[in-house]
């Protein structure tokens, strides 16, 4: 039950100097500082990624979201007028139906037709909605995406003003399941070699499904917490994964989610079945902030987020805005790299 519903959204504000923002990927993956900060007691240490082996014990269970980002952006020509047209691809619906977010959203109405790479790609719009948003019926031979893949560019956050140059640098080494339009970027900091260290150990790791939307960016436009409204992301939990997350939970190992979108899912599940995990496929807009009662998870690993966001709402919800800020004051102190290409953290689980 969520406790405190007068906290304000300028709680979560915390200085940021701009050039903490990191532009590009670390050469190395696991090359990153990690920040470890005590649940309970909100100590911090300062260390490198690699350590997270050592933090991580026999029994407990690591949880990584296998979802693949879309190359989603696209860009087009209006056919009757020749304008150019941004597209970014958000959720899939009936056959080939998107929803998209557009720019300019004034040159597109209901009827317009873009083309993308010299025809290979056609759409009709069909719908309009919110904040730039329409609806896009897509044509074309062939298979989807593989055209999209050679036509789309990812989708990279809009604090990133650098090209990437290797795609491949914005995907988890793991990523499976097409269908983000934004990686899970705690993720980004595993390599195959760290997962089999870790796995070496006896500690189980576990893939689950949640296909990040691009609301995760969006900022919190509201002044009080409660009156704001989250954006649905469809997730997916395999019988052999929740089976793994409750034994370990029975007993005695930590359940620790790699990112705020597998916490997203657990936790959605969790409260659903009295903090048992089962395998099930939705939609979630669950919104954790301080109160929430965390069910699923013990430890987090997360990156740096955007001062009033949701995202920090969520770590500070698992030990306190207090010590989550204090934490992110260090951070900008000892000069970590800050979102999505940047540092690590990981709220370490109480053991007693």
């Amino acid at each position: 039950m969520k406790e405190d519903v007068k906290m304000k959204v300028e709680d979560f504000d915390f200085y940021l100097p701009e050039e903490l923002i990191a532009q590009t990927p670390l050469e190395d993956r696991t090359a990153s500082r990690l920040m470890i900060v005590d649940r309970k007691t909100g100590e911090v240490e300062h260390s490198h990624f690699p350590q997270i082996v050592d933090e991580l014990k026999k029994g407990d269970c690591l949880v990584l979201n296998d979802t693949r980002v879309m190359p989603a952006r696209l860009f087009g020509v209006k056919e009757e007028t020749g304008a150019h047209i941004e597209v970014l691809l958000l959720k899939q619906g009936k056959d080939d139906e998107w929803e998209t977010l557009v720019k300019p959203a004034k040159r597109v109405k209901i009827g317009t037709e873009l083309t993308f790479g010299d025809g290979l790609l056609k759409a009709t719009c069909i719908g309009e909605l919110d904040h730039g948003g329409r609806i896009f019926k897509f044509s074309y031979d062939g298979i989807f995406y593989e055209i999209l893949d050679q036509l789309g560019e990812m989708p990279l956050p809009p604090y990133i003003h650098e090209k990437l140059e290797n795609r491949e640098r914005y995907q988890t080494v793991y990523s499976k399941e097409i269908g983000s339009a934004a990686a899970p970027t705690a993720g980004l900091h595993f390599t195959t070699e760290l997962l089999e260290q870790i796995k070496e150990k006896g500690v189980q790791i576990v893939f689950i499904t949640l296909h990040v939307g691009l609301g995760t960016f969006r900022p919190v436009s509201v002044d009080s917490i409660e009156s704001h409204d989250m954006h649905s992301e469809f997730y997916s939990v395999t019988e052999e994964a929740a089976e793994t997350i409750n034994r370990t939970k029975a007993n005695g190992g930590k359940v620790v989610a790699v990112g705020t979108t597998s916490t997203r899912t657990l936790e959605t599940i969790a409260h659903k079945y009295d903090g048992e995990i089962r395998a099930e496929e939705g939609w979630t807009s669950i919104f954790i902030y301080p109160g929430f009662e965390y069910k699923a998870i013990d430890g987090l690993i997360t990156n740096f987020h955007l001062p009033k966001s949701t995202l920090v709402m969520l770590v500070s919800a698992l030990t306190s805005r207090e010590i989550i800020l204090n934490a992110y004051n260090k951070a900008v102190e000892e000069k970590y790299r800050f979102f999505s290409f940047g540092d690590a953290m990981f709220i370490r689980p109480s053991r007693v």
